[in-house]
């Protein structure tokens, strides 16, 4: 009788700069070493969340070349290097950012390397465990908060002391999302007076209760798939001159519009930058796609009209423990639904998740 290999799970080192996440966390080896899954674990992959080798060997995982796995899982996008570690036949998971970067996709289609963009998980009930966009944006909703708090001049809650009584920062926040939200409720947390706004009216009640305030400009613009859709440009004229007028009234502007695959909306205007108070801070999490702000620098801090503008790139990689831990779990669950009950690969492309997560290689899978 021929023993059969065990299906081999990779957890590589991430080689970003300042990418500390690690796509697996020990507790969730052990998950996966009961699904008779062998995990491979490159030396250092846990170092940036301070996870020792050691730890992962007592989880269950073996310390190898984990880009020779059968399955490879990775936060950040592959590079051209990293990608010819890969074997042919192998499957990769991780963001890869195949809207932006089709030349990657591209080139891991050629590899032969069967891909899942964690980005292209369909927002579905069913899919709700594997959504990482979600769990990464949550981190980065809280921590824009605490950047805010950290570069305004200002205290975030009402504040009364025996020379006068501080009033509480005013904060807006623009696009109710994930990300959006868990930046509202954290404001709300520390103190502060938050108000959310978006093109999606439906929305407003999730605004309130987090306890934010919801601004209502008039305008709507409801797509697909739970994203706004683009606005007509005299819809956008109209948002932009209403958002400019009550954007200087607030200490602090946390901006988390996104449209999947096109650049981000200018919501805060030069103008609007120009009527903030002194010493007001704005956060634009849209930088990657070019940022919701005029003024914004993609991954720079900046200051204009003695307001302070952060467009952060990667938020959630400073936050590694917890960002790890909900990354993993995401990365686990599709796994699971990847591997069958003996611990074998079967990629179903009937399904909905797996056709819809797959990015490159899908035809050789359905072979």
């Amino acid at each position: 009788m021929v023993e059969t290999v065990p299906l081999s799970v990779g957890v590589v080192r991430e080689s970003l700069p300042g990418e500390r996440r690690v796509a697996l966390v020990p507790k969730l080896v052990e998950r996966l070493v009961g699904r008779k899954l062998r995990v491979l674990v490159e030396s250092g992959a846990g170092e940036g969340v301070l996870l020792a080798d050691e730890v992962f060997e007592q989880a269950g995982a073996e310390m190898g070349d984990a880009w020779s796995a059968d399955i490879v899982l990775k936060v950040a996008p592959p590079t051209p290097a990293e990608v010819s570690r890969l074997k042919k036949g192998s499957v990769l998971i991780g963001f890869l950012k195949p809207l932006s970067d089709v030349d990657a996709t591209a080139a891991l289609d050629k590899a032969g390397v069967t891909s899942f963009a964690m980005e292209s998980i369909p927002r579905i009930t069913r899919a709700q465990a594997m959504d990482a966009l979600s769990s990464q944006s949550s981190v980065a909703g809280y921590r824009s908060v605490l950047l805010a708090a950290e570069r305004l001049t200002r205290f975030f809650p009402m504040l009364t002391t025996a020379a006068g009584t501080m009033p509480p920062a005013k904060v807006l926040v623009l696009g109710a999302g994930v990300a959006g939200l868990q930046a509202l409720a954290t404001a709300k947390r520390l103190g502060s007076r938050p108000t959310g706004y978006d093109v999606r009216p439906e929305v407003a009640e999730q605004v309130r209760s987090v306890g934010a305030s919801w601004l209502d400009l008039g305008i709507e613009a409801v797509g697909e798939g739970g994203y706004a859709r683009e606005l007509t440009e005299d819809e956008r004229a109209e948002q932009q001159r209403r958002l400019t007028e009550a954007t200087t009234k607030f200490d602090v502007v946390i901006t988390t519009a996104l449209v999947p695959g096109r650049r981000a909306p200018t919501l805060v205007t030069a103008e609007a930058v120009r009527g903030m108070p002194a010493g007001g801070v704005v956060v634009d999490l849209a930088g990657e796609s070019g940022g919701n702000c005029e003024l914004t620098e993609p991954g720079k801090e900046v200051v204009a009209h003695d307001v302070t503008i952060c467009s952060p790139l990667n938020l959630a990689a400073e936050m590694p423990g917890h960002a790890s831990e909900l990354y993993a779990r995401n990365l686990t669950e599709l796994v699971e639904l990847l591997v069958d009950a003996d611990g074998r690969l079967a990629l179903d492309f009937s399904d909905e998740i797996v056709a819809g997560a797959c990015v490159a290689g899908r035809e050789r899978g359905e072979s």
